[in-house]
Parts: structure tokens; sequence; C-alpha cells
């Protein structure tokens, strides 16, 4: 069975994104005008800036724009926890698959977290993690099933 081809530069960067060509990605960014990308492809090139050059801050800045710009897509989110990881901020890339996850669950983001190995967040967020009822509240709760 043939594959549909994509014609737009656009589709074949998130295509190649997607399975790690990064490069290839962002070769077929490139070539497309700053008028026609939408905020998915905005955050697709962040993604691709700073896993190939090292362009961290502007990575943050376009992952940020697209979400700005289309805040219930989870692939903006997915893309900025991406970059988030590659420039070392572990914290702020949890919260980003987190978001994610809030708007939609997708298979990308989940993989993420598996990567991750990620615990559950405490029973009681206002309370530190190490707190005594969190501790126990969240072994209770284990315990019944209910986490």
């Amino acid at each position: 069975m043939k594959e549909k081809i994509s014609k737009s530069p656009l589709d074949k960067a998130i295509q190649e994104a997607e399975q790690g060509n990064s490069l290839l990605a962002l070769m077929h960014l490139e070539k497309v005008p700053k008028e026609g990308r939408n905020p998915l492809h905005t955050s697709y090139l962040g993604y691709c800036l700073a896993i190939e050059h090292g362009k961290y801050r502007e990575a943050v800045n376009l992952c940020k724009k697209s979400i700005h710009k289309a805040p219930q897509n989870p692939v903006c989110y997915l893309n900025f926890g991406r970059v988030c990881l590659a420039a070392g901020h572990k914290n702020h890339a949890i919260k980003a698959f987190r978001q994610s996850l809030k708007i939609g669950r997708t298979p990308q983001v989940i993989n993420e977290l598996q990567k991750l190995g990620l615990r559950k967040g405490p029973v009681i967020p206002a309370l530190p993690r190490d707190y005594f009822l969190n501790r126990y509240l969240g072994l209770f709760f284990n315990r019944l099933g209910l986490r």
C-alpha cells in the first residue's frame, strides 16, 4: 500500500521531525516564508532550532509564540517541552508535557513522560512533596487503587 505523499514542505517538516530527522525538518521549514507558517509549524521550527543549532532562547520564544497563538494545541506544548528538555530545564518540560496532557492525550507526550520516568504529583499540591500528609495520603490512596 502506498503512503500519501504530502506536497507541502510544512507537512514534510512535521513528518521528518517526528521521525527524529530534525535537520531535514529544519531544511523544509526554512523553505517556507514566515507568512505561510501556522503556530504548529512555528513550534516545530523552534524544536528543530534547539536540537540542531542549540539556539535555545530563540526556540523557546518561537514555541511560546505558537502557544500564545494556539493555546488549545497539545503539540505546541509538546514541542515546548522538548525544547526545555534540550536546554536542560526538566521542570519546565514536565509542566509543558502535563499541560499538553490536560488539553489532549497524544502518544508523543505520553512517550516523552515515560522516558523521563515521572512520579505522580503530590496529593495536596499546596504542600511540599515530602510533607508527611502528602507521603501517607499518597501511600494510602495508592493502596486503595485511587492513584
